[in-house]
């Protein structure tokens, strides 16, 4: 049994800030899982700014997908966002979880988006 202490974070989420971080000219993908959803925003690490952010509960005439299909929808919108923007090279950070399932199909997604990373 592992023992928390009251700030500890799960083993999960330790140290992935430091070795991904996000610029101007390739912002940060964060993607965040729940058993529900599944959200992505992008971050510009450098300013500390959201610049854009996209939930599946914003796409219109998915409710009879599946999860993954879901996700991989998410990230086809995310890439169309951030090419209107001129972002065409950005950062995946995973968040923790492994990539696989949901997460992969976001990067799937922003991929056949035409976005690079």
């Amino acid at each position: 049994m592992i023992k928390r202490y009251k700030n500890q974070r799960s083993l999960r989420h330790r140290r992935v800030r430091s070795k991904i971080s996000g610029k101007a000219e390739s912002p940060r993908i964060s993607v965040f899982r729940s058993n529900k959803f599944i959200t992505a925003q992008v971050v510009d690490d450098v300013l500390g700014v959201t610049l854009l952010h996209v939930n599946e509960k914003d796409l219109e005439g998915v409710e009879k997908l599946t999860k993954t299909q879901k996700a991989t929808k998410l990230g086809e919108k995310l890439a169309k966002d951030l090419l209107e923007k001129n972002i065409k090279k950005v950062v995946f950070d995973r968040g923790g979880y492994k990539y696989h399932g949901r997460v992969e199909a976001v990067a799937v997604g922003a991929r056949s988006g035409g976005l690079e990373f």
